[in-house]
């Protein structure tokens, strides 16, 4: 590349409520929330939403009624602002007719998926994207990586996976989206009320009016996605201001390191190294990213690791190209981006972009380098 045009391109990167006619245990509730833990009847929730009584799509559910007396009694949500906020709440059917799409059941891998998934995510849009994303935020990924030991590259792949670096965060609604697969959609119910219930919590604590965000059609949130339970847990105020919000790229990228981080995340060691294979004993072996191989087992099957392995066992992780199998030895680290997503595909995704991002920022770097001291000779 022009070096001149590097200098410019990364210059340029650089510095870039109660019913009238509420039943005696209704009204017996309502006191509830002055005798709970924490004083949470003293916390207002945010937003203009205050009815008498439950109307619009959920107005004849009687789960979302008694997910209501749940949120008032174990957390002093104020039954009218429920009501208000339940009744303006819009059932999803396009969130319902993708959901109906997963039956739950795998099938047989076909022949040449893995090239077909790899080529999604490693491609020139992704890993140039995913370079000028380093160079704008390089800052905050030094800082990750110094405090949660997480390399800046599996920061970047991540949030370039799965928002192309901010730049699909999702459209659809999510109190919205969360409500009508907790309430319509039977086979994912208590764990979308389990989100339902810290969605609301989470709104509360940071203060913004539960309509306003938007995510995917499941509900996950900001350049991480992470969905309102990881959001609790693992999210960070990683730029100072107060606030954790994951549609912030520091924020993001703090909040990253520190769920990988709360996994168990091993600083320095690596996360997978490439394997040969002679014949086809490997094919009997488990494979995939919770199996354990010791070194030896593996090379009684004729399996061999590409270079030096210190981790006394290792997964054995098979991938289908169109011209055979693709072996790799994950160490502990590719376990733990498996707790992001439970797919070796998207895990080796995450560790093969990682890698081309790295490299390619890089060589930025080196050329940025290179032409200041043309430059100045």
């Amino acid at each position: 590349m022009n070096t001149k045009l590097v200098t410019l391109l990364l210059s340029t990167v650089l510095t870039l409520g109660a019913c009238s006619s509420a039943t005696k245990k209704e009204a017996r509730d309502d006191s509830a929330s002055s005798m709970l833990p924490g004083n949470y009847s003293s916390v207002k929730a945010v937003g203009n939403y205050h009815a008498s009584r439950l109307t619009g799509d959920y107005a004849g559910y009687q789960s979302t009624k008694k997910f209501i007396r749940k949120m008032e009694r174990q957390y002093g949500f104020e039954r009218s602002y429920l009501y208000g906020l339940f009744s303006q709440a819009d059932r999803r059917e396009g969130v319902l007719r993708i959901m109906n799409r997963y039956t739950g059941v795998k099938g047989p891998v076909s022949r040449g998926a893995w090239s077909r998934y790899r080529k999604k995510f490693l491609n020139e849009g992704r890993i140039a994207k995913g370079a000028a994303f380093w160079a704008r935020n390089r800052h905050a990924l030094q800082r990750a990586e110094q405090k949660y030991g997480v390399p800046a590259e599996y920061i970047v792949a991540i949030i370039g996976v799965e928002t192309l670096y901010g730049g699909n965060v999702g459209r659809s609604p999510v109190f919205d989206s969360i409500a009508t697969i907790a309430f319509d959609y039977p086979r994912r119910s208590k764990y979308f009320t389990d989100e339902l219930e810290q969605y609301l919590l989470m709104s509360r604590e940071e203060r913004f009016d539960p309509r306003s965000k938007r995510g995917s059609y499941a509900g996950a949130m900001g350049l991480g996605q992470f969905m309102p339970s990881s959001f609790r847990k693992y999210a960070v105020d990683f730029n100072g201001d107060g606030r954790r919000n994951l549609w912030d790229p520091s924020d993001a990228i703090g909040s990253v390191a520190n769920y990988f981080k709360s996994y168990g995340w091993r600083r320095g060691e690596g996360v997978a190294v490439r394997a040969t294979h002679s014949g086809d004993r490997y094919k009997t072996m488990e494979s995939g990213f919770d199996s354990s191989h010791s070194l030896g087992s593996l090379k009684r099957a004729g399996v061999r690791a590409s270079a030096p392995v210190s981790s006394s066992n290792v997964s054995l992780l098979r991938f289908s190209t169109y011209s055979g199998d693709e072996l790799w030895l994950g160490k502990h680290n590719f376990y733990v981006i498996t707790r992001y997503n439970h797919s070796n595909r998207y895990a080796m995704a995450v560790y093969q972009l990682a890698q081309a991002v790295k490299q390619r920022y890089r060589s930025m770097r080196y050329a940025y380098r290179d032409s200041a001291a043309e430059g100045g000779s």
